[in-house]
């Protein structure tokens, strides 16, 4: 096996002393070994090996992962912290460590100068990108759900270990079993141990905080390499890693992502890595993606990986899969290195609360579809129908009339991840609205500034200026964005544009900006609210009846006190059925319903046309295509600034 690099520093790794080595150890450096040899029950051993710079040190684990906004609280997956203090020649016998919150455990035998090994483990079996997952198949982690940091230290270098057990390997074929992690050439060794026939993976990093920002996962992978060029023609070498059973085309994988790739390079002149990893899991149904300093963790159902045959313009479930690799690669740039403001030195402990997540997911979840058709590798046509998606999404979520985008961003922690039954009514997610006040906001650009600037403008703006500090990142805030924009329209625009739509309710003027630039939205006409969700309830078929999932305020069904959870068996008295409730859904009339709530039956009576219909609510499409105007269509003055909008890289082609 080899590293990222032939040329990487291999770190002498020798697990049968790693750990004992640690009483010579007269310097700050941070020891940690990953032992994965009880890999069948999801656990992984670990060993933590440092010299106290405090008496009775304290040991913490973050509560969240960077990019995403929920308390994860892993710790909950740690059993059993013990810690031995190692004086000479002798080794303390083993101490319980105390818990001092739900993330801190503190040594109070342990003096200062004195070294210490910490020995705990951890229970690894959540698939998700953002803990860590370990089986027969794959170890997969992040070392913000594995690595306890030690308090107070945590700028001291750091060196690891990952021990693979001989059992893990032995019905694998060798030559395709690899590491996959976004540590650069000279921090990444991999070696073949001669204890056991494990496998040792060395890594070093210059801190914790860097630390946690490298996922890792050793299994059978599938890999490629490519390289992009920055406009000062330096190569930037690229890996992607792929595990999982699959029969995904490679080649093609590999055309693609490089197209998208080069194309971001094209638009921002230059990257914050110097190597970029993509790391991707071929699962039955999962979605999702993580970003990180120089890498990006993503899990895809394997049917949106390109076939053998894959046509020419992507299917809707490849182009899925290429819109999340857009999406995690742009926030190189725009999350890890312009950020936001409260982002810059963040604890991992604690909320970080922000109004400005529509800014780095909203931006990012526009700005990833369009490079699609921008790179070449989906067509304008199919570029139209995934913002039309995106439009339907905004209209058909009544909540974006009660919460602004901006408190959507702040409401982070407690909403977005942990939407129920009632989320549509109550907000709006900013990742999709946010998409659509980039939109918005990058036409307005382009029409009030005759088509001299637009969004693209203003995030690379940002990125010149994180350029600028010595730590190459910059952390901005709601005044930062107006100082910005200022400088392309008139500071005035944007104050309104951000009074209305970003910390107000407006509705999006989505379809008269459109028209500006020359795209038309037509309304499908049998595609209807009536259609899609009778009486404001969807609900699902069992053989109990209609269970209701969700109820749209001020629907019929709303107003006749039905709930999620309700499973409907008799509407006028026969067993309840889709097609009877569509049947039903313009009767100007009480139908009876019979349901259970939990175990209690209840009769209802709904009058479906009796809800009253808002203007607005009977304006507002359902669902809608956007097309591009032709000679022919109205305003005619308009036909053609399409391309003004949708050919945004002749602007910065060198």
């Amino acid at each position: 096996m080899t590293s990222f690099n032939s040329k990487a520093k291999h770190l002498s790794v020798d697990t049968a002393t790693d750990v004992t080595s640690a009483k010579n150890n007269t310097k700050a450096d941070i020891r940690y070994q990953f032992n994965f040899e009880h890999f069948l029950e999801h656990l992984v051993d670990v060993s933590l090996s440092f010299t106290a710079l405090t008496a009775s040190p304290k040991l913490w684990l973050p509560a969240w992962i960077p990019g995403s906004y929920l308390m994860r609280e892993f710790a909950r997956n740690i059993t059993a912290v013990q810690y031995r203090i190692l004086e000479g020649d002798n080794t303390s016998d083993a101490y319980q460590a105390q818990k001092t919150d739900k993330n801190t455990w503190q040594l109070p035998q342990v003096k200062v100068g004195q070294t210490v090994v910490v020995d705990y483990e951890v229970y690894c079996y959540d698939l998700s990108v953002r803990t860590a997952y370990v089986d027969q198949q794959r170890l997969y982690g992040n070392f913000t759900s594995l690595a306890l940091a030690v308090e107070g230290q945590e700028l001291s270098p750091i060196k690891a270990s990952l021990l693979v057990p001989a059992t893990f390997l032995a019905d694998k074929e060798t030559s395709r079993v690899r590491l996959a992690c976004g540590l650069t050439s000279t921090h990444l060794s991999l070696e073949e141990s001669q204890h056991d026939g494990r496998h040792s993976y060395g890594l070093q990093v210059d801190n914790y905080h860097e630390f946690i920002d490298y996922p890792f996962e050793i299994a059978e992978q599938d890999t490629f390499d490519f390289i992009v060029h920055d406009d000062t023609h330096q190569t930037l070498p690229h890996r992607f890693f792929l595990s999982g059973k699959h029969h995904a085309n490679m080649g093609r994988l590999q055309q693609d992502v490089t197209q998208i790739c080069q194309t971001y390079l094209n638009w921002l002149g230059d990257a914050p890595f110097d190597n970029y990893t993509f790391m991707t899991f071929a699962s039955g149904q999962d979605y999702g993606g993580l970003e990180h300093i120089n890498s990006t963790s993503l899990i895809t159902p394997r049917r949106d990986l390109p076939n053998i045959d894959e046509p020419a313009i992507p299917s809707s479930d490849y182009q899925r899969f290429l819109g999340l690799c857009s999406h995690e690669y742009f926030h190189a740039w725009w999350v890890k290195t312009v950020r936001p403001d409260v982002m810059l030195e963040v604890d991992l402990r604690r909320e970080a609360f922000t109004p400005l997540l529509w800014v780095f997911e909203g931006f990012t979840s526009y700005i990833d579809d369009f490079m699609l058709q921008a790179s070449g590798v989906i067509d304008q046509a199919s570029y139209l129908k995934l913002l039309a998606e995106q439009i339907n999404r905004y209209y058909q979520t009544p909540g974006r009339a009660y919460q602004s985008v901006a408190e959507s961003s702040f409401d982070a922690w407690i909403k977005l991840y942990r939407s129920d039954e009632n989320t549509g009514n109550a907000g709006i997610s900013y990742y999709n609205k946010g998409a659509l006040v980039a939109l918005c906001l990058d036409l307005m650009l382009l029409q009030k500034s005759a088509g001299r600037y637009r969004l693209f403008d203003v995030v690379k703006a940002f990125y010149n200026q994180a350029k600028q500090n010595d730590n190459k990142r910059i952390g901005i805030s709601s005044a930062d964005m107006g100082v910005v924009i200022g400088q392309f329209i008139p500071l005035a625009d944007w104050e309104d544009f951000e009074r209305r739509y970003v910390n107000g309710v407006e509705e999006l003027p989505i379809e008269a900006m459109l028209r500006e630039s020359g795209v038309k939205l037509r309304t499908n006409t049998k595609e209807t609210s009536d259609k899609h969700v009778p009486w404001g309830i969807r609900c699902t078929e069992t053989p109990a009846g209609l269970k209701i999932n969700r109820v749209q305020r001020d629907s019929a069904a709303a107003k006749a006190g039905l709930s999620a959870h309700d499973v409907i068996v008799a509407i006028d008295g026969i067993k309840a059925t889709s097609k009877q409730l569509g049947s039903l859904n313009q009767a100007d009339r009480d139908v009876e319903c019979h349901l259970f709530r939990r175990d209690e039956l209840i009769a209802v009576n709904v009058r479906p046309k009796s809800a009253q219909v808002t203007d607005e609510q009977a304006l507002t499409p359902y669902k809608v295509s956007l097309h591009l105007s032709e000679e022919g269509d109205e305003p005619l003055q308009n036909v053609g600034s399409w391309q003004t909008w949708l050919n945004v890289m002749e602007r910065y082609q060198s």
